[in-house]
């Protein structure tokens, strides 16, 4: 089946060109598995390197494996062009442009494929391959999750990790501190780890003709004469924190080479090895690109090559330490490294003089370059720390395990598993509103020594949402879905359009949508196996039907409404939710458990939804009050919290002594019924016009309550404020909270206003009885009079406030969620 991008294609919109590209993908992974090819890729196609060079070189020198195809994925053109130079007329290797249709072929059908960091979003791993993503060092610097940003920096890594069958560690620390921790792999990763070194390193051992040959080429690519001086290789590594965006000085790389040129003096000669992903732009630099090596050079082989090595945070520096030689670290902005991206050693710990001047660090390198100089005093220990089982080797016991399956004798373990149970929770979109801040205080608030906790999102686009998911305490393990659906166009529509025809459940069973789900879910997870996971959203057809595909667990949706009533909210004379709560109802009877957040809530949403799911999965978990919340309630009223911009009316409002005020929060949309509450308000205010009500939120319904306000006479005291990121500092400076829905869950607002110790009046919702412990609520019948007579109540003295007991709730509800979980044993 070709698969070939037209070259009329190539100047189609982005849009169609990501759909093209999908497409071409889709029908590669339709074709069969190539059982006998490997496909290399290093560092998002930038060259041979790394491990998966030395691998791939070991495996075609090896006559057991003639028979195997070897297929490099390399963006770069250099690099392409010197490897079909270098293997031209040898049958079984050849070279792909990475993101390419020969590239998504070969990465779709391929029976082996070696990475050193990550295939592209859109890859998934299919049945029957085999994955070996050997990475591209022991970290100094923080990784993953460990990093600032972490979590969403390393969105596509930790896909990546998760769907390889084999990880690669030169050495127990990288196993237990960049894999199980910073990339959180315990308990959930199902693949194995190959501690046996890496196989780059075998590659610096050279032979008197490989060092002869090396130099040879370095002295035809760089401008410096070599003349048989000794090599002092400079390697730093790329400065920010983003591998999206390196922020290089690459000119001042130029002048701290010369300084330490200046200082080793005239026996040596000073070569400047980039990173990877600066490569092409050092070239750019004149004074740089003298002293640039090659990026067609291995690495290691340079390390082989070099008598001394200059580096700042680069993992290089760990496999230099297996040659012996002297390791000079230069980081004049040490401080500022440390606090910005940190490292998990400190820097005057390491094997090696630590100078922030190039100069003071060329003088130590020239003396421990000097005839009989002593190694550095640390040096030994990180040697036999780092380097464990660097003896040549490595690519021999890695081949051994990957490709011919012998792993007696061999490191090979699984990852540490401490026996917490594994939950996942889908978390719906995480925008700021009443299911993300329930979804956030239950998982902050999930004992660590009890659960292994991984929260599922679409990766946060916005201010607001990603404020929302660093609220997340960092213990949570945070998994992205990047990238779209696997599967050819005409599949999707059929899949989508069978959804919602019919019963999604059947119809992917019968139309063969199944794979589909399936392959997504891999896409997502790899091998991740949890013992629990539900859909804290529960209103998304597609989210509800993915979570049914992870392996065999105890599977939960929430239903944070009356889910009847709410399908049949109507917005602007269109009802949002009909078709795809529906769809989501439809997909019930395949959960374990349904959970609502009240008890009252538990017994409407059982009688109303009993066609779709048995009476006995219904459960019960009350919302979690925001710590952050209760500890604000505790503070006095300050202007100061809400004091942003004074001309605001409603901010003027808030200060003016004198005023009895009421307040409310919420979306503005139907089920809330605002209108009602402007009524009541109005009969209220009528009576007693020192009263003030401050409507919090946004929606659709806004225009029409503006107008609604207008109409009445009413802008002088009612406040729309739209919505607020603080709204915490509106309620506390009120006296009391007013809720005029129709129909709710458990509203995270009225746990809040208890927090704030503030009289509530609310109208009788079905859930209204028990939203909260003990009776301290007036609840008061769904229309104009009744709530404008509990308004008056509360201004007669008639409505205490309310209390909540906050430690002793946590714990209740805790003690719920504890129920639902089963032990995975």
């Amino acid at each position: 089946m070709p698969i070939r991008l037209p070259s009329a294609a190539r100047s189609l919109p982005s849009r169609a060109r990501r759909i093209v590209a999908a497409e071409q993908i889709a029908a590669a992974r339709m074709l069969p598995l190539r059982p006998r090819t490997v496909v290399y890729e290093s560092f998002a196609g930038n060259g041979a390197l790394c491990n998966p060079e030395a691998i791939f070189r070991a495996l075609l020198a090896d006559p057991e494996f003639a028979d195997l195809e070897h297929v490099w994925a390399i963006s770069e053109p250099g690099a392409a062009a010197a490897l079909k130079r270098e293997f031209r007329g040898v049958r079984n290797v050849r070279v792909v442009r990475r993101g390419g249709a020969a590239y998504w072929r070969a990465v779709s059908t391929a029976g082996y494929l070696v990475n050193n960091a990550t295939f592209p979003p859109a890859f998934g791993k299919r049945t029957g391959q085999v994955y070996l993503n050997t990475w591209h060092g022991t970290p100094l610097k923080l990784m993953g999750f460990d990093m600032p940003g972490g979590a969403m920096e390393s969105a596509n890594t930790l896909r990546n990790l998760l769907a390889a069958d084999y990880l690669l560690a030169a050495n127990p620390f990288m196993t237990e501190v960049m894999y199980e921790g910073a990339y959180q792999l315990r308990n959930v990763y199902r693949g194995e780890i190959i501690e046996e070194g890496y196989p780059r390193i075998d590659r610096q051992r050279l032979s008197d003709a490989d060092t002869a040959r090396l130099r040879a080429e370095l002295a035809g690519s760089v401008e410096a004469a070599l003349d048989g001086r000794r090599l002092v290789l400079f390697a730093p590594t790329w400065r920010g924190s983003s591998f999206q965006s390196p922020d290089a000085d690459l000119a001042h790389l130029a002048s701290q080479a010369q300084r330490l040129q200046e200082e080793i003096g005239p026996d040596a000669v000073v070569l400047v090895k980039t990173h990877q992903v600066v490569h092409g732009l050092a070239r750019r630099i004149p004074a740089l690109a003298r002293l640039l090596v090659p990026n067609t050079i291995p690495t290691n082989a340079l390390l082989g090559l070099a008598d001394a090595l200059v580096t700042d945070y680069s993992s290089i520096f760990f496999d230099y330490l297996a040659t012996g030689r002297p390791i000079g670290f230069l980081v004049p902005d040490g401080d500022a490294y440390a606090a910005e991206r940190g490292t998990y050693v400190p820097l005057d710990e390491l094997p090696g003089p630590v100078r922030t001047d190039p100069a003071a660090l060329g003088r130590d390198l020239a003396a421990l370059l000097a005839p009989g100089a002593e190694q550095h005093p640390q040096y030994a220990t990180w040697a036999e720390r780092f380097t464990p089982y660097e003896d040549g080797h490595a690519t021999e016991r890695v081949v051994d395990v990957v490709f011919r399956g012998r792993t007696e004798g061999r490191r090979v373990r699984r990852p540490a598993r401490d026996g917490r149970v594994r939950l996942l929770f889908y978390l719906g979109g995480i925008r700021m509103n009443g299911i993300t801040t329930s979804a956030v205080n239950l998982l902050n608030s999930l004992d660590p020594e009890r659960y292994d906790v991984t929260a599922l999102m679409a990766l946060p686009r916005g201010e607001t949402t990603r404020r929302n998911q660093q609220r997340l305490n960092p213990g949570i393990r945070q998994v992205f879905r990047i990238g779209g659906m696997n599967g050819l166009k005409i599949r999707q529509v059929l899949r989508r359009v069978a959804d919602v025809s019919t019963d999604p459940l059947r119809a992917h069973r019968r139309l063969g949508h199944r794979t589909l789900w399936h392959d997504e879910w891999t896409r997502i997870f790899g091998s991740a196996k949890f013992d629990w996971v539900a859909d804290f959203s529960g209103y998304s057809p597609f989210w509800a039907h993915l979570m049914l595909h992870s392996p065999r667990a105890v599977r939960a949706i929430w239903l944070h409404n009356e889910m009847a009533a709410d399908r049949e909210r109507t917005v602007a004379g269109r009802q949002p939710f009909r078709h795809s709560l529906g769809r989501v109802f439809a997909m019930y009877r395949a959960y374990d458990q349904l959970v609502s957040v009240s008890p009252a809530l538990t017994e409407l949403n059982r009688v109303e939804l009993a066609a779709y799911a048995p009476a006995d999965r219904f459960r019960t978990l009350r919302n979690l009050p925001d710590a952050v919340n209760a500890s604000a309630a505790a503070a006095p009223p300050a202007d100061a919290d809400i004091d942003v911009d004074p001309d605001e009316p409603w901010r003027v409002a808030l200060r003016a002594p004198g005023a009895r005020r009421f307040v409310t929060v919420g979306r503005l949309s139907t089920e809330k019924n605002h209108a009602r509450l402007v009524r009541a308000f109005a009969q209220v205010h009528a009576d007693a016009p020192d009263t003030q009500l401050f409507v919090v939120g946004g929606g659709p319904l806004a225009a029409a309550l503006r107008e609604q306000v207008a109409a009445a006479g009413l802008e002088e005291s009612v406040f729309l404020t739209g919505p607020q990121a603080d709204p915490i500092s509106i309620m506390r400076a009120s006296d009391c909270f007013v809720l005029s829905s129709d129909y709710e869950g458990q509203p995270m607002v009225l746990i809040e206003a208890a927090q704030l110790g503030l009289p509530i009046v609310s109208t009788a919702f079905g859930s209204a009885e028990g939203a909260l412990p003990g009776d301290a609520m007036l609840i008061v019948e769904r229309d104009d009079a009744a709530l404008a007579e509990g308004m008056r109540a509360f201004l007669g003295g008639g409505v205490p406030p309310t209390t909540l007991d906050v430690a002793e709730y946590t714990a209740e509800v805790l003690a719920q969620f504890d129920v639902l979980v089963p032990d995975p044993e």
